[in-house]
């Protein structure tokens, strides 16, 4: 396999509102054996745009992981080009397309982010997003807030419109043929664990790994397990 420097590439995809501090644990696991490729999504408003950024840019073939928005997108990138992914990671992410219910929530998010600051905004998303043990310290905190701040106000919203007119792509799932690692928090409230099973149950050489006292932001809350699921899908 071609790539930019003769090691394998691992591209991954963030979340919404979410910087490159989402992989940091991965890349510093990762980096002597793969060419990591984080991406963030500041400019585009649609899943199909993102798909395209990281198309254009990629090398030929790499290994694809996406955590929840970046989970979409990578189900967009399976559908466009599925002969470019060696193998697919999809954490804490959904295959729906966005209930009217979700939808309602971002129109408050973005009105309480202009209304408030983003800055101000960005500390309600712990409780939201992690386990009550790691929305507790201040150090995981600071990290969410540092990382929403990179992404912006502005990508706030693009992001937004991306995320509520997303596809539903449980239709797909099952033409997706390289392996797959489905990987959920247990304590995941923004993409429960059942929303995993439904993925991992159609998508046919897939396996379900679940980390335990953990929230949505998987990679971040519990590097250890989440890099053992990682790396034991590496080596598939």
């Amino acid at each position: 396999m071609t790539t930019h420097n003769k090691r394998p590439a691992l591209v991954m995809l963030s979340g919404h509102l979410c910087s490159e501090k989402l992989w940091e644990s991965q890349i510093k696991a990762f980096a002597d054996d793969y060419e990591c490729l984080p991406y963030v999504f500041r400019q585009g408003d649609s899943i199909e745009n993102y798909a395209q950024q990281v198309l254009d840019s990629a090398p030929p073939g790499f290994s694809l992981a996406g955590l929840s928005m970046g989970g979409y997108v990578a189900f967009e990138i399976m559908r466009r080009a599925p002969m470019r992914v060696e193998r697919l990671a999809l954490l804490d992410t959904s295959a729906e397309s966005d209930t009217p219910a979700r939808t309602a929530q971002r129109y408050i998010d973005m009105k309480a982010a202009d209304d408030l600051g983003l800055e101000a905004f960005a500390k309600t998303l712990p409780n939201r997003w992690m386990h009550p043990d790691q929305a507790n310290q201040a150090s995981f905190c600071k990290t969410v807030l540092e990382m929403v701040l990179s992404v912006g106000h502005a990508a706030q919203k693009q992001q937004a419109s991306a995320l509520m007119n997303r596809v539903d792509s449980f239709a797909t799932l099952a033409t997706i043929k390289c392996p797959t690692l489905v990987l959920c928090g247990r304590e995941d409230q923004a993409t429960p664990l059942c929303m995993h099973e439904d993925i991992a149950r159609l998508i046919p050489d897939s396996h379900l790994v679940i980390i335990e006292q953990c929230g949505h932001l998987s990679t971040m809350e519990q590097p250890e397990p989440v890099n053992a699921a990682l790396r034991n899908w590496l080596a598939r």
